[in-house]
């Protein structure tokens, strides 16, 4: 289970995230971005944060401590603005926090060198989880004490916006043409040999368990909670398996970062990602 504390004081927003998530203090002395129930992608953002979150930690791939956290809107009436006023007396009850990294910077390929072993396991994550918000227009990583850190998993896992087509989604192909570690050459089979005997049906339901009831009540076609959680596991589970061989790594969109002057460095693979060799490496 996460650990549950109480927000004590709204410190500011961050306007860059779409959700409006903000910088919060908390009983435990803690300083959280948080993460909001009454935002404009409601709580299935947070589940799929917690989730995901949950198990790129289980893998060993680094991201901040999420916690639930309980807000009582009274804390918003002083906020001078109407916009996050809204947001939080919407979002009364539990949220989602998490740890707040000082001092951290947002992950940029020209000034930070990432290993094709480390990128392999992000990508193959990312596919795994389906994440679409990891590409080099919003690369959703953070540089904290010399260390890659993932954050913002709230648009993974797309198919629980529509269960009746989970079951597509098993099998289905990742496209990472776009993903911001591409040029970086990741090592994804390297990644599955790792990661994928991992993902047992075991530890997925120990993922989908830190997730609150709260959030999972009332799911069309779910008769219980528990019922939803299983859903999870069963697509994730599925995506696991043979995941390295369904990543396409092509020419990225026409609007690229490519483009731009200095964006190839000695560190970078030019894309396409290059082929696999085949026939001996000839």
């Amino acid at each position: 289970m996460l650990t549950e504390v109480t927000a004590t004081r709204y410190v500011t927003p961050l306007r860059e995230g779409g959700s409006l998530p903000g910088i919060v203090e908390a009983d435990d002395l803690g300083t959280y971005v948080m993460k909001f129930t009454g935002a404009g992608q409601g709580r299935k953002t947070l589940v799929a944060e917690v989730i995901c979150g949950q198990l790129a930690r289980r893998l060993g791939l680094r991201i901040p401590e999420l916690v639930q956290m309980e807000l009582d809107p009274v804390i918003g009436l002083g906020e001078p603005d109407q916009e996050v006023q809204e947001l939080l007396k919407a979002s009364g009850g539990l949220n989602l926090g998490m740890d707040f990294l000082p001092g951290s910077i947002g992950f940029d390929p020209l000034a930070y060198q990432v290993g094709a072993e480390e990128a392999g396991r992000i990508v193959w994550f990312d596919a795994v989880i389906n994440n679409v918000d990891r590409s080099w227009r919003n690369p959703n990583m953070l540089v904290w004490h010399g260390d890659l850190w993932l954050i913002d998993h709230g648009a993974t896992m797309i198919w629980h916006h529509n269960w009746p087509s989970a079951k597509n989604y098993g099998t289905k192909p990742y496209d990472a043409a776009d993903h911001a570690l591409a040029p970086f050459a990741p090592d994804v089979a390297a990644a599955a040999a790792e990661l994928a005997p991992l993902v047992t049906e075991e530890l997925l339901t120990a993922c989908a368990a830190d997730v609150p009831d709260v959030w999972l009540e009332g799911e069309q076609g779910f008769d219980t909670t528990d019922a939803l959680r299983r859903a999870y596991v069963e697509v994730l589970l599925e995506r696991a398996a043979g995941m390295h061989e369904r990543i396409n790594f092509g020419p990225p969109t026409a609007a690229r970062p490519s483009n731009a002057p200095g964006w190839l460095t000695d560190h970078l693979t030019p894309w396409p990602h290059p082929a696999k060799k085949k026939d001996g490496g000839q």
